[in-house]
């Protein structure tokens, strides 16, 4: 793929013993609480963690990706697929859980392995692309924004 930043880097389907890394990855970026590298490789070890993997990777409409170099997982990307009747049917991906070590931000991995996902949800017959981002990731905001994503819709949570 042209648009990798270091041809040492490649993206391939996330392993269940990728667990640990890939939830690093997510706690360090958690914008509201985001942990340290040690503190997010501590809870990360927590074998509710791998539960939580084996139930995604079972899904047949998510798929999850890592890009590697030299062996160690530097970034995640979670593809789902998302069936609606808006738009007569059409197939919507939608983009979670982005995530790049926050020390090699700002290097292209984040769009290259953008670039990637959206081959991935091409090819599996998606029409468009959704992804959410924490209202305080804004520097995530403008990332999004250069990769021709639009803020088109304002999103909610409710914790149960």
């Amino acid at each position: 793929m042209s648009n990798r930043p270091d041809p040492d880097i490649t993206f391939r389907p996330a392993l269940r013993e990728d667990t640990p890394a890939m939830v690093a990855l997510i706690l360090q970026g958690d914008a509201a609480h985001p942990l340290s590298p040690e503190d997010a490789a501590a809870e990360a070890a927590h074998p509710d963690y791998l539960a939580a993997f084996d139930t995604v990777a079972a899904s047949p409409d998510v798929e999850m990706f890592v890009a590697e170099r030299d062996g160690a997982v530097i970034g995640t990307i979670k593809v789902v697929l998302v069936p609606g009747l808006a738009g007569r049917g059409r197939l919507r991906a939608r983009f979670e859980s982005v995530h790049v070590a926050p020390e090699l931000r700002g290097k292209g991995i984040g769009a290259a392995m953008i670039a990637f996902a959206e081959d991935i949800a091409r090819g599996r017959g998606a029409a468009s692309i959704e992804l959410t981002s924490n209202a305080n990731r804004e520097a995530a905001h403008r990332f999004y924004r250069r990769l021709g994503y639009a803020q088109s819709h304002a999103g909610f949570r409710k914790t149960l």
